[in-house]
């Protein structure tokens, strides 16, 4: 049944080295932590995309869209399904007018680098955020004060049954962490954003800002999936750590940034179940000093 579901695979992407048996994944994410995926596919066309979902269902098959990888924790184990990567070979950006037309996989990084180029404003608040537009999308990315919702028109996603919708931004229901793509288990393929005219200097200092703002207060030099926890309704999640005491504890390589405690970071070896067993503890502790429950924000898979 693996060798015939595999031969599938292939036979959908037609070319050698679109099918990768047992990848490590942690070559895929940010946090550089994970074991093998079972089957790694890299689709090229949204005929492809469908047909691969068609074929794990009639295999069986779990599978998981994976863009840059910048929220997940893959477990030590690693996935046992189909990763579904939407990010080689769905990077497209094109601008017409005020209008950004971004594929799924398109880096939000690029993507405001471009638009400042012209002279768009909208986007700054994206251009420090590592992930795509698709998993942008997917949990409403936002920072410093601007969402994805702001500036989002309309977006083509596919459904689990391989049938195509074009959603408004009504439609995709944006709000914390949240949207009707994560909750209906759509995949994005396309973002439609409308921006606005701007002083083309004043984007590029805002951008700057932002940068330096980043580079003081997050613990970019180490791998990390970005901000670990949701923000409680009320608090800061980083606030209630540092207030916990947790500054700086660690479980194996895995650490709680000192820079900014709503980190979690990789300081070289860690492994997943460092990263779980530091998680469980903060989660622990904030709960029995404040009374307050925090909800994981990064994606675990595999677990």
């Amino acid at each position: 049944m693996k060798q015939e579901f595999c031969e599938r695979l292939r036979e959908i992407l037609g070319e050698e080295g679109q099918v990768l048996t047992e990848e490590p994944l942690k070559k895929h994410t940010t946090f550089r932590i994970g074991g093998p995926a079972k089957y790694f596919c890299l689709p090229r066309t949204q005929e492809q995309l469908a047909a691969i979902l068609k074929a794990c269902h009639a295999f069986g098959e779990d599978y998981y869209i994976l863009g840059n990888g910048s929220n997940v924790l893959v477990s030590d184990e690693g996935y046992n399904g189909v990763i579904i990567q939407l990010f080689q070979n769905w990077n497209e950006i094109r601008i017409e007018g005020r209008t950004l037309y971004a594929c799924s996989g398109a880096l939000l990084v690029k993507a405001a680098h471009m638009v400042a180029k012209e002279g768009l404003t909208g986007l700054e608040f994206a251009s420090g955020i590592p992930g795509t537009v698709g998993g942008a999308l997917v949990m409403n990315a936002g920072a410093y004060g601007g969402e994805m919702k702001d500036v989002v028109r309309e977006a083509l996603v596919l459904t689990e049954n391989g049938e195509q919708l074009r959603l408004s931004r009504e439609e995709l229901e944006l709000g914390y962490r949240t949207s009707s793509v994560a909750r209906e288990h759509y995949i994005v393929l396309e973002a439609v954003l409308d921006l606005a005219e701007g002083d083309k200097e004043a984007i590029e200092a805002r951008m700057l800002e932002l940068k330096e703002a980043r580079t003081g207060k997050q613990p970019l030099e180490y791998p990390s999936a970005g901000s670990t926890f949701k923000r409680p309704e009320g608090y800061f999640a980083g606030k209630l750590i540092m207030d916990a005491g947790l500054r700086g504890f660690r479980v194996g390589d895995a650490q709680i940034s000192e820079k900014h405690c709503g980190f979690v970071i990789n300081r070289g070896e860690a492994t997943a179940q460092d990263v779980r067993d530091l998680v469980s503890h903060v989660q622990q502790e904030v709960r029995r000093k404040f009374g307050v429950d925090l909800e994981l924000e990064v994606k675990l898979l595999g677990f």
